[in-house]
């Protein structure tokens, strides 16, 4: 399974769109976010226990309401405490936006990064790549 993807539907809204009737640039942030979280939750990580670091978006083209779009994820990198993800939002076969973030595992009583889990890591090796999706 090396070189895996975890895709997901992304429901554009009509809340998401600003006056010029395309999506807005902060709903692009959200669907990365969501996109992460599903990613996570589909390798049994549970919710929390993560703090985003870095994130950078690419727009390569509008998209509007009622687009069909599909968010993929891949792993870019897997530091000691910190996971480097790499998105694509599409509408059909046209890349819509990139996203690049970094997210760092952080115990919140201690105020301070810990270790990417073992086993968790272990389940994100088979979704790393060297290059876009």
């Amino acid at each position: 399974m090396a070189n895996a993807v975890h895709r997901m539907p992304i429901q554009v809204r009509f809340g998401d769109t600003d006056m010029f009737g395309h999506v807005n640039n902060a709903s692009f942030s959200t669907y990365a976010e969501f996109g992460r979280l599903r990613f996570l939750a589909s390798l049994d990580f549970p919710p929390g226990g993560l703090i985003l670091a870095r994130i950078a978006l690419d727009f390569r083209r509008q998209l509007h309401y009622g687009a069909d779009a599909e968010l993929e994820t891949h792993v870019a990198r897997i530091g000691t405490t910190s996971l480097t993800l790499a998105q694509r939002l599409l509408e059909g076969d046209q890349v819509v936006c990139d996203v690049e973030s970094v997210v760092v595992f952080f115990d919140y009583r201690e105020g301070r990064p810990t270790p990417v889990p073992d086993g968790l890591r272990e389940r994100l090796e088979d979704f790393v790549r060297a290059s876009s999706p």
